[in-house]
């Protein structure tokens, strides 16, 4: 598991990171794929969770889609974690900047990635930075989003058995982003 680069506990006392690294390496009960709303693993995140899981992720996506339609921003679909050191993928659907209304389908995506992994019993989940890829969402407005869809997530589920949140940054430009926004957040957070 790849070393964090921040951390802040909650008063409930999870725990959220930043870390940069490789999702489809990452040791914890789920990883959070970037997805679309049918579940075709093609590009950016969802390609190399799909590469490193395995051909069963894609067949289990495709099983989902048949039974259940299209993944909403809401409710994140999840398969199993095939060849991933993890146990689960939880395949949320983040906004496509320009298409209205994006901060709220973020933290959408957000709070129903984590209340998914609550229900599944699960104690530890890591996030890509959703939409900012080929998505477009500015980085630095969507670590905000995050970190306070995170906060709001534990300040109402502070029994939560989730204890650790994990923000799984692949490039350097992205963990910058992330970063500064996390200065500034919880800078912001202990003035409050």
């Amino acid at each position: 598991m790849s070393t964090p680069i921040k951390e802040h506990r909650f008063p409930s006392g999870q725990v959220l990171q930043i870390v940069q690294g490789d999702i489809t390496r990452e040791e914890v009960d789920a990883i959070v794929n970037a997805a679309n709303a049918y579940l075709q693993h093609g590009g950016g995140v969802a390609a190399a969770i799909a590469r490193r899981g395995g051909p069963i992720i894609q067949r289990e996506s495709n099983a989902w889609v048949r039974e259940h339609g299209p993944v909403s921003h809401e409710a994140p679909a999840y398969t199993g974690g095939g060849n991933l050191p993890c146990r689960y993928v939880i395949h949320a659907v983040g906004p496509v900047w320009g298409e209205g209304d994006e901060d709220a389908k973020l933290a959408a995506a957000i709070r129903g990635s984590l209340a998914l992994a609550e229900r599944l019993g699960l104690e530890s989940i890591a996030f890509p930075a959703i939409s900012t890829g080929i998505f477009g969402f500015p980085k630095g407005r969507a670590a905000r989003v995050i970190f306070e869809a995170v906060r709001a997530y534990f300040a109402a589920h502070p029994d939560s058995p989730l204890h650790l949140v994990r923000l799984t940054l692949y490039d350097r430009p992205t963990v910058e982003a992330f970063l500064k926004a996390w200065d500034d957040y919880f800078a912001a957070q202990s003035q409050a």
